[in-house]
């Protein structure tokens, strides 16, 4: 969708909403896929760097240090600074090769990674002050705010769009995320959170489809995308869905739209709010889970609680509860919108639904994320809970935590350079009106069970 005129920040390298070609090509043409060999590689390379006594990973996962006075952080980049050329070159190579591959430019994407990084060392460093990080301004939001400011003041080249890959970023990280979530923590949390996450999807889906079909006359495979950004995960569910029922390409676009918007909203109102009335760190991570709209914008929002917990039970609920549910969403819309919506067409009725459909429409980056957890959980069985936290977490899941810190700080850069509020103001108001009824639904549907219902197992995460 890049160069359209509705194009966000969410939506850069993602397939479009068109029919594709699939097959063995998609193993290196996909960014799903590409995130699973990124994330991956990076945890296998810790683990083997470790296995071999080397802290090079270690030395090389370098993030600046909390501190009050400046000058300790400019000794500290005065002594790695080569480690931080370092993690750039090991960043821009790999980036750039499979950035590649898929079709993007490898010089511009060169040049724009290059900015790209020297930003997001600078906002690290912002990010890292104490008086800052206690205001709940975390790196992530940091970067969203800066992106923000830049891409709406002034006008950015247009060939950065390359290196602005949100959901490749994002994915990556979501994939490395998975390797500080031990798969017995998922398995345990994994009836509550498919549960949860059911009832928001359904509840959610529901309302927005029925407010924009029967209260604002909207089409109906549009206002079935409209309730897929809103219900699902957001701007992948926006164009896998809309690819399912034939959506038409502003449709796609302008739920997409939908998704930035509210999801901007919500990545400062939900911290707020749940600093405010005090909850726990868990269980303002599930209220977040439920009620954001897209995965990187939740992130941010769990990120600024300032508590692991917030991210962990976030991403039980939106990335394994809610995320998953993409394929199998997008064939039941494919049936219906096939053998009900599309029936009036002669050609349309001999058509069939390929039960491919969710294989294709499944994010795959999901099962890296699962992969991930299974490889370090089966690691840890070798220690002890005392030895796991005194070798394993500094060696491996630290430096880990450090790397998916980066590909975040990418995400959010990426959403505010490529997020401008005058175009998501360009397409009338029925569309936001709809979805505006589906978030009056979900986020206190979502406070309820995530506080009332579920709350005392989202406190002890």
């Amino acid at each position: 969708m890049n160069g359209h005129a509705q194009t966000t920040g969410m939506d850069r390298g993602l397939p479009k909403p068109a029919a594709e070609q699939h097959g063995w090509s998609e193993l290196w043409k996909k960014e799903d896929y590409w995130a699973i060999w990124m994330g991956l590689g990076m945890v296998l390379l810790a683990l083997l760097f470790f296995y071999g006594g080397s802290s090079f990973i270690k030395s090389l996962s370098v993030v600046p240090p909390s501190y009050t006075d400046f000058s300790a952080v400019s000794k500290h980049l005065a002594a790695k600074w080569g480690w931080y050329a370092g993690l750039y070159l090991f960043f821009v190579v790999l980036f750039t090769i499979s950035s590649n591959i898929m079709g993007f430019n490898a010089r511009e994407f060169i040049v724009g990674f290059t900015i790209l990084f020297v930003l997001s060392l600078l906002i690290l460093i912002v990010g890292s002050q104490k008086t800052v990080a206690n205001l709940g301004f975390e790196p992530p939001l940091l970067a969203l705010l800066l992106g923000l400011v830049v891409s709406n003041l002034f006008r950015l080249p247009k060939w950065l769009d390359t290196v602005f890959r949100t959901e490749y970023y994002v994915k990556t990280g979501i994939v490395l995320l998975g390797a500080t979530l031990p798969f017995t923590l998922i398995i345990q949390a994994g009836p509550i959170a498919f549960l949860q996450a059911t009832i928001i999807a359904v509840c959610t889906f529901v309302t927005i489809y029925l407010a924009a079909t029967r209260l604002f006359g909207l089409e109906k495979p549009f206002g079935a995308t409209l309730a897929a950004g809103g219900s699902i995960c957001g701007v992948s569910a926006s164009i896998a869905l809309g690819g399912a029922v034939k959506a038409k390409k502003e449709h796609v676009s302008i739920a997409i739209s939908m998704v930035v918007i509210w999801a901007l909203v919500m990545i400062f109102v939900l911290p707020i709010v749940s600093k405010i009335i005090g909850l726990p760190a868990g269980v303002a991570g599930a209220w977040i889970g439920t009620s954001e709209f897209a995965d990187a914008a939740g992130f941010a929002a769990a990120a600024a609680i300032g508590d692991e917990a917030a991210i962990r039970s976030f991403t039980l609920l939106k990335v394994v509860g809610r995320d998953i549910w993409v394929g199998l969403w997008s064939l039941i819309m494919a049936i219906i919108a096939c053998t009900m919506w599309e029936r009036g067409n002669s050609t349309d009725r001999r058509e069939r639904v390929n039960a491919m459909e969710i294989w294709w429409r499944f994010p795959k980056f999901v099962i890296g994320f699962f992969l991930a957890s299974v490889i370090i959980t089966l690691v840890s069985l070798q220690f002890s809970a005392a030895e796991f936290n005194k070798v394993l977490t500094p060696a491996v899941i630290g430096p880990i935590k450090n790397l998916r810190t980066w590909t975040f700080v990418f995400t959010f850069l990426s959403i505010g350079f490529t997020t401008r509020f005058r175009e998501l103001t360009s397409f009338g108001w029925k569309p936001l009106l709809a979805f505006a009824i589906g978030v009056a639904i979900n986020v206190p549907l979502g406070y309820i069970l995530s506080v009332l219902v579920f709350g005392h197992y989202w406190a002890n995460i």
